[in-house]
């Protein structure tokens, strides 16, 4: 195996001098840094991230902490902010944090505060004020997307103006029985995700002054969850509505399974809209909010290196609200007269 010594003899230059060359920092001529990289890629030598790790003190590791990896969005925030540190030559360390006290703890008080990653994503995760503290002593900035946090800059959508922006899409097309089939509200996400969708739907319903009994349904935020709840909306004729507004994509498409496999047409006998900008959406013709998690992803790397390269105050908890986009597709139409 190669070794710096090794480039540094086929490059004719001191190992100091290859070091910066390779690292890119220090004082470097353009013909030496070149000289130095090709010798490099002659020998097939990688720089050591260790090494580079001691000489720096930045291990090139963001870590995301989050509740879940198995779900879209939460993968798909993931995969953005894995392609913007990828491109810009970081690692990513990934945990999943349960409601556990004692798991909690030993993330923020062993794997975070005492491993080497030199910045913290908390994806849809609250951290108090003592984690938040613990972190800021150790100089590791933090981002956060899905809410506000104190003391940290923070992206997120506007779960209850986006959810009375897709019921008045409904609305506008002339519906009046609609159902709202969301989270449930005694197993709420951090940032209160499944409550806000509720409000923002009966925010549209009271300002367009329709009201509709049993005009929500709560199950899981998934396929089946939207499975099961749809056939609770859709079995009985007489109460049927004309349109549900689901708290996901994943949601609608459960949620439209169900209508075809009681022989509901969609969008004639019923329109369905989602929340998200799932790419099953297109296959479903699925009409939804888009909010394009895999940006946010990458913003919240830009917002992490911001911090890292200066960018710094331990007070700033500036919120950007992020823009959603409706999205037409075929599952949406005007009620059947």
């Amino acid at each position: 195996m190669s070794t710096l010594a090794d480039v540094a003899k086929l490059a004719k230059v001191s190992k100091s001098t290859a070091s910066r060359a390779l690292s890119g920092r220090g004082s470097v001529s353009a013909a030496t840094q070149k000289q130095v990289a090709d010798a490099a890629s002659e020998l097939g030598f990688v720089p050591s991230s260790a090494a580079e790790s001691l000489a720096t003190g930045r291990s090139k590791n963001i870590a995301v902490v989050t509740p879940f990896i198995n779900r879209w969005f939460y993968s798909e925030v993931i995969d953005g902010v894995e392609s913007a540190l990828i491109g810009a030559g970081y690692d990513l360390t990934l945990y999943r944090l349960s409601d556990k006290t004692a798991q909690r703890e030993a993330l923020f008080d062993y794997f975070l505060v005492r491993k080497g990653v030199d910045a913290v994503i908390a994806l849809t995760l609250f951290i108090s004020d003592d984690e938040v503290k613990r972190l800021r002593k150790l100089g590791k900035p933090i981002v956060g997307i899905g809410g506000r946090i104190p003391h940290v800059p923070t992206f997120s959508i506007d779960d209850v103006v986006t959810a009375r922006r897709a019921t008045e899409h409904l609305i506008e097309l002339g519906h009046t029985r609609i159902v709202h089939v969301g989270g449930d509200q005694e197993h709420q996400l951090d940032f209160m995700v499944h409550s806000n969708r509720l409000a923002g739907f009966r925010q549209a319903l009271e300002t367009a002054k329709l009201s509709h009994p049993g005009d929500f349904i709560a199950d899981d935020f998934d396929i089946a969850g939207g499975y099961r709840s749809g056939m609770k909306a859709l079995r009985d004729a007489s109460s049927r509505p004309t349109a549900i507004m689901a708290g996901s994509d994943e949601i609608a498409i459960g949620v439209m399974t169900a209508a075809r496999e009681l022989g509901i047409r969609v969008p004639e006998d019923l329109s369905v809209i989602g929340i998200d900008g799932h790419p099953l959406g297109e296959t479903f013709k699925l009409t939804t909010m888009n909010q394009h998690p895999a940006t946010q992803g990458a913003m919240a790397v830009s917002q992490a290196f911001a911090q890292l390269g200066g960018a710094w105050d331990e007070t700033d908890d500036a919120h950007l609200e992020l823009q959603v986009d409706l999205k037409v597709r075929g599952s949406t139409a005007p009620p059947a007269s």
